[in-house]
């Protein structure tokens, strides 16, 4: 299993999607999450939308959302590591997905970054 150590820098997003849809390459090019000390930040173009804790343990990676839409929610992710790049799919509903898919209605967005710092 990964530590916490092993999220830490600034990702940019290269793919997503939600609920089936891909976003489009203007939306992923602007995207970035960093993950530093226990905090993330989700920036869109620079600027912060979202924001909180996240830790690592057994069950796999956990955002607590402390300020943004996310704000109280907690969104329990899987996540792996594909050569450089790392693929989170998170679960919006407050469970942990079981695989790495998303389809209508089932409240998933999953994502590819890779390491920018």
């Amino acid at each position: 299993m990964e530590n916490g150590a092993d999220f830490e820098g600034t990702w940019g997003a290269i793919e997503a999607e939600f609920e089936g849809e891909r976003a489009p390459a203007e939306f992923t090019s602007h995207a970035e999450v960093e993950l530093r000390a226990g905090n993330y930040f989700v920036r869109y173009g620079g600027v912060t939308a979202d924001q909180g804790t996240y830790f690592v343990d057994e069950q796999g990676l956990t955002l607590v959302g402390m300020k943004g839409p996310n704000a109280g929610k907690t969104i329990p992710c899987l996540h792996k590591f594909a050569g450089g790049d790392l693929v989170v799919c998170y679960g919006l509903s407050g469970r942990r997905p079981a695989r790495f898919h998303t389809g209508p209605g089932s409240q998933t967005y999953l994502a590819t970054y890779r390491r920018r710092a």
